[in-house]
């Protein structure tokens, strides 16, 4: 429990200064904000769409009876991103162009992205479709991440509340949409993995053609080298200790989601005794109720937080709801239950997951030069426990059963303890309420 984590001692002038507000930034307009949420709605539809149903869909075709192997390919792709994207935001921090500093990423992105896809849809055995599902991760992720480096670089503090709601919303309700649109599409794997993908492009490319970014030519730049490249990747806890709290706090919350999400379309299929393909209806229609329990928690958290100047509190809540919804649906074995259950996880997602990206932009150090340093190793906060939850996952799933039996309760129940923990933690974080 957070009381039990030993604090290291810190000097006051940092306290002082992590908690000094930072001069603020002019709002942005509504042009911004709407186009940041379509553009974030767009890369998830396209992004989380192939680990909701359509990885499980292509897995099994290639591999019958195997589904360990979706926490192995999910894993691996998150290792990627773990390892890379701390340089491609260090990358970015120091770009100069005509199209600015984070637009050239979002471009890159997205054509690797797209790719991806393409590479899925066709792979002929397991080991391609991984590969596919890592570069997915990595252009995808990046589109993403230069998004998030955007509302680092521009939004003021009275409007991240606001805006990681909107977002947060839209980015949860994305694979739900993705899932719906795909439901007809199973027996086309081009298909199944293109039509989210083309709304990722449609929706990416506005933001990218619309929303204007400064030329970065003219920007200072330091000259590091490869070395200093490597010293980016780390920094001293004792320096920026909220900005470290956030981050263990958002460890624990994925590290428990990922254990709850990855073997999702399995866990229904074996709770209700029919096959993955044809689960896929009953989660694209769980998905559209959950797309109000998604909204209720993501726009009134962040609408909330923003009003009352509060954010702990809310995160505290979303992971208490959470875990409820987890355990819910670890001790149910019918329909209604199993409904009930996973409306209880979206309304403590959306909330949860839209309240710590204001936070998170609350606390993080050195906006001006190495924004996207930090989101970077902000990622590691999400991307180690993808690559490491799928592995451990499918390991918990044998633990207790024989033959070709799965043990879905105990693996939700892990989960709920640490989405539990992950909303405790951030109750050490000083500078913000």
């Amino acid at each position: 429990m957070p009381a039990t984590i030993p604090v290291p001692p810190v000097d006051p002038a940092v306290l002082v200064a992590e908690s000094a507000p930072a001069e603020d930034l002019p709002p942005v307009n509504a042009r911004y904000i709407w186009f940041m949420v379509l553009a974030q709605f767009g890369v998830f539809t396209a992004f989380i769409t192939p680990i909701a149903i359509s990885l499980a869909v292509r897995l099994g075709e290639l591999a019958p009876a195997n589904e360990e192997y979706l926490g192995y390919i999910t894993g691996a792709g998150a290792l990627w991103v773990m390892l890379t994207a701390p340089f491609m935001g260090i990358w970015s921090d120091r770009t100069r162009s005509r199209l600015g500093r984070r637009r050239p990423f979002m471009i890159g992105g997205m054509i690797v992205g797209v790719l991806s896809l393409i590479v899925m849809a066709v792979a002929p055995s397991v080991l391609l479709l991984g590969v596919g599902w890592i570069l997915a991760q990595w252009g995808w992720g990046t589109v993403l991440g230069n998004l998030q480096n955007s509302t680092a670089d521009r939004l003021p503090e009275a409007q991240r509340g606001k805006v990681a709601g909107l977002t947060g919303f839209a980015t949860q309700v994305a694979p739900v949409i993705g899932v719906i649109a795909t439901m007809g599409l199973t027996g086309n794997a081009l298909l199944l993995f293109l039509v989210p993908g083309l709304v990722g492009v449609v929706l990416v490319t506005l933001f990218v053609t619309l929303v204007h970014e400064d030329d970065s030519r003219g920007l200072a730049l330091e000259r590091i080298g490869a070395a200093g490249v490597l010293r980016k990747y780390v920094y001293n806890p004792r320096k920026y200790p909220d900005f470290s709290w956030n981050w263990l706090g958002r460890f624990f919350f994925y590290f428990g989601l990922t254990l709850n999400t990855t073997f999702t379309a399995f866990f229904f299929a074996d709770r209700l005794g029919i096959s993955i393909t044809e689960v896929s209806a009953v989660i694209g229609t769980l998905g559209g109720i959950g797309v109000l329990a998604t909204t209720a928690g993501a726009l009134g958290g962040g609408f909330m937080s923003d009003r009352f100047r509060r954010r702990k509190v809310f995160l505290v809540i979303g992971g208490a709801i959470m875990a409820v919804g987890m355990v819910t649906m670890a001790l149910s074995s019918d329909l209604p239950f199993l409904f009930a259950g996973s409306l209880i996880v979206s309304l403590g997602i959306g909330l949860f997951a839209a309240v710590d990206m204001a936070l998170l932009l609350d606390v993080l150090p050195e906006k001006q030069t190495d924004a996207g340093r930090f989101m970077g190793i902000t990622g590691f906060a999400t991307s180690i426990p993808q690559a490491a939850a799928p592995f451990i996952a499918s390991g918990i799933l044998l633990i207790g059963v024989t033959g070709a039996d799965k043990n879905y309760s105990l693996l939700f129940i892990i989960a709920a303890a640490f989405v539990l923990l992950g909303g405790l933690v951030i109750l050490r974080i000083r500078s913000v309420r």
